[in-house]
């Protein structure tokens, strides 16, 4: 298929990995010739019940008998869509209880963006360097990587940027600023945590100035750094969250919640403030739901800080130089870019999948599922220290 894959199927990049996939199960994707890859990827975090989870299965066989797309967002009461949306109020602090569901996590960030600035009636927004949030003109905009930026300019404007982690840059945050969106934890920065209390100090500024604060969670939420969103974690509160990849269990989903209030304002001046034909999709919907349950209600969120240090601890290696980030949102980081890439692409040709990062080249990516066994996790921290030592 390889050919055709290449002629036929957009690319993007000159060099794509190009495994021919045949099935994936539990934490293992196997190829057409019969070879098992143990998947320390997860789809890019986003299957945290790993591959064909029985669960999530079942709930997608059971609403194909069902019905499947019968309506554009908002207008009829789809139940699997309904009930996602209580258990993710359910699960998060008042006054977030309003959720809007759309496709991928880069149409949430739009959502999110636009729901700020419809509430305030501002338009500067202001994000972090080394930040990404998605690819879409919006969401491309946000980033401060020029290089990246240019091809596609000009995109929105009115959009500033300050240092992640630093308080003196908090002063930036004006009274003509709309919100400021921030990761959780900066994933393509190289897994980056926040340190000094800095989130809460942004909400702080953000009320003190009618800003709206958005936290992306689309990488460290549901379930992937011991808490059900990361920002549990840092002590503070988004006024707008947003959620995607491992919320829907293998299928494409994104999601922005908000206070009833402020959701409200997308609802009218101008009616279909946001408008998805797809979003809240009922098959994805219960896919969702399964996952987000399966993941609420068994202990796999505790149990990632279990693994993490599991990793930590046969992760080391003379060639890494430090393992960031928290529970099963892990960057090792080596000596150079090189180093990094020799690991990942001979990782695959011996059966492990790794992958990079997109801002620090450096940075091996590990994000299992968060169902993989502790003894799966030796099995692959073996595999890379065996192949740093031939290298």
């Amino acid at each position: 298929m390889k050919s055709e894959f290449l002629k036929y199927q957009a690319q993007t990049t000159p060099h794509p990995l190009a495994m021919e996939i045949s099935h994936a199960k539990g934490s293992y994707i196997y190829d057409t010739k019969g070879k098992s890859y143990l998947d320390f990827v997860a789809g890019v975090s986003a299957c945290g019940l790993g591959h064909s989870h029985p669960k999530v299965v079942t709930a997608v066989k059971e609403q194909l008998d069902k019905y499947l797309h019968v309506m554009v967002y908002g207008e009829y009461i789809q139940k699997p869509a309904l009930e996602l949306t209580k258990l993710l109020a359910k699960h998060l602090p008042a006054p977030l209880e309003s959720t809007y569901l759309v496709n991928s996590g880069t149409e949430a960030i739009e959502g999110s963006l636009k729901l700020a600035r419809r509430f305030t009636g501002r338009s500067e927004i202001i994000a972090a360097k080394n930040a990404y949030h998605g690819n879409t003109l919006g969401s491309l905009s946000l980033m401060d990587y020029e290089e990246r930026k240019q091809p596609f300019l000009p995109l929105i404007p009115d959009i500033k940027h300050i240092e992640f982690n630093a308080i003196s840059d908090l002063e930036k945050i004006t009274d003509k600023t709309a919100a400021v969106i921030l990761e959780t934890i900066q994933g393509g920065a190289g897994f980056i945590e926040p340190t000094d209390n800095y989130l809460n100090k942004v909400q702080q500024r953000c009320n003190a100035v009618g800003a709206v604060f958005i936290l992306d969670e689309i990488q460290p939420g549901i379930g992937r750094t011991g808490k059900l969103f990361g920002f549990e974690n840092y002590n503070c509160q988004p006024n707008i969250v947003v959620t995607g990849k491992g919320l829907g269990g293998g299928l494409p989903i994104g999601a922005f919640t908000a206070s009833k209030q402020m959701m409200d304002c997308l609802s009218d001046n101008p009616k279909l403030g946001h408008i998805t034909t797809f979003g809240g999709n009922p098959v994805v919907a219960a896919a969702a739901l399964a996952n987000l349950k399966e993941i609420t209600e068994s202990q796999l969120i505790p149990k990632t800080l279990e693994k993490e240090q599991l990793i930590r601890k046969h992760l080391q290696h003379k060639h890494i130089k430090e393992i960031r980030g928290r529970g099963l949102m892990l960057a090792a980081i080596t000596e150079n870019e090189a180093l990094t890439s020799k690991v990942i692409l001979q990782a695959q040709d011996q059966g492990l999948i790794l992958f990079w990062l997109l801002f620090e080249p450096k940075a091996i990516r590990i994000t299992p599922p968060l169902t993989i066994s502790n003894e799966e996790i030796i099995e692959g921290c073996h595999l890379i220290t065996s192949i740093l030592d031939k290298i």
